[in-house]
């Protein structure tokens, strides 16, 4: 894990960089990969997206590289100040900090200015934002189920059970779960859930206990904190992770962005993806063998799954006869959809048949 002083000392050595630069002679600059689209390659090796080769250079022969370099260096000074003071902050407070410095050239424009900059430092450094002690706003994923772990707060040590000491909404995954230590468990798989109905569901009907499971919500488009504690769960704990969410394409990328990381962290891909997650469903094929109540495909949703054909992340046997098999029936179906064959459908007979059919139970 890394320490606020071994955070502080990569962001006080880029500074020194810079400064070394200017002592020489030169023109400050900074190298950082390309980060396009066209630079981003997906390794078959690692399962992950990562960078190319390509780099591009900020640098300040140009009023506008000089403009990104002074706000790069006002943004190191304040993170440098917040690890001296075991202080942390949002994304969004960053942002409107940056109003108070005192050169308004340093200021931002906007929040996805102040964001992109966060990400180029994480780049640079090595170090991730929650290192830095930045926090994006709450995300109120959760984990339930029977992992004991300890916990660095601002008041110490606490020791939770994610089963026995939680309430029914579980336990609030914390910005850096690099904080968490694992104690024990009794894990036989991990199930990350896309929406907070169906999480809902599998704990009001115990398939947490029954089952041995360790229920993550994933509340959407996972979080950074939500894949990192998935990537710990499956790495350390050493149990299967399995993806369970609506059936359609934005949910299938979902399964992705679990599985093979996003564009948009390839940095971290290695740090928060888990390539050996499976996806559950709702897969199309459920949809045909369950009459499960649909709705049309949309233009974009058809544009979206032809997409994903091309996609190196679903070129796979099992990818494509689903995709096909969606592009054909011109539907899809939410994780809701199961009640439709009762409450207990989902629990009782749709999961364990298909996580039997897996492996995974």
């Amino acid at each position: 894990m890394t320490t606020d002083t071994d955070a502080r000392d990569e962001l006080i050595d880029l500074a020194a960089d810079f400064y070394d630069q200017f002592a020489g002679g030169k023109i400050p600059e900074l190298q950082l990969p390309t980060r396009t689209k066209s630079n981003i390659e997906y390794d078959t090796e690692s399962g992950v997206w990562t960078y190319g080769d390509r780099t591009s250079t900020r640098s300040a022969n140009s009023v506008r590289g000089a403009r990104k370099l002074l706000k790069a260096a006002y943004t190191i000074e304040f993170l440098a100040n917040q690890l001296d003071e075991g202080r942390s902050s949002t994304l969004r407070e960053l942002y409107y900090l940056s109003e108070s410095w005192d050169n308004d050239e340093a200021q931002f424009k906007s929040q996805d200015e102040s964001n992109d900059l966060v990400e180029d430092l994480e780049i640079v450094t090595g170090v991730t934002r929650e290192d830095f002690h930045m926090r994006p706003e709450e995300s109120g994923a959760t984990l339930m189920g029977p992992l004991e772990i300890r916990e660095q707060t601002r008041r110490g040590e606490r020791e939770i059970h994610c089963q026995e000491d939680v309430g029914e909404g579980g336990y609030q995954i914390p910005n850096n779960p690099d904080m968490i230590e694992f104690l024990d468990d009794d894990i036989d798989f991990a199930l990350a859930v896309e929406t907070g109905g169906m999480r809902d569901r599998l704990v009001e009907n115990g398939f947490d206990e029954e089952y041995d499971c360790l229920v993550i919500h994933l509340k959407g488009q996972p979080a950074r904190a939500t894949r990192r504690i998935t990537k710990r769960v499956h790495d350390e704990l050493d149990v299967p992770i399995a993806v369970f969410a609506d059936g359609d394409p934005w949910s299938y990328r979902i399964y992705g962005s679990v599985a093979y990381g996003s564009i948009k962290s390839a940095h971290l891909s290695k740090y928060l993806a888990t390539p050996e997650a499976q996806f559950v469903g709702i897969q199309p094929e459920d949809i045909v063998e369950y009459d499960l109540p649909a709705d049309p495909l949309s233009d974009s949703d058809v544009n979206a799954l032809e997409s994903e054909l091309e996609d190196p992340r679903f070129q796979t046997d099992y990818w494509e006869e689903q995709i096909e098999l969606q592009l054909d029936i011109g539907k899809k179906s939410e994780q809701q959809s199961l009640a439709s064959r009762g409450l207990d459908f989902v629990t009782d007979t749709y999961l364990p048949e298909r996580l039997g059919a897996m492996g995974v139970l």
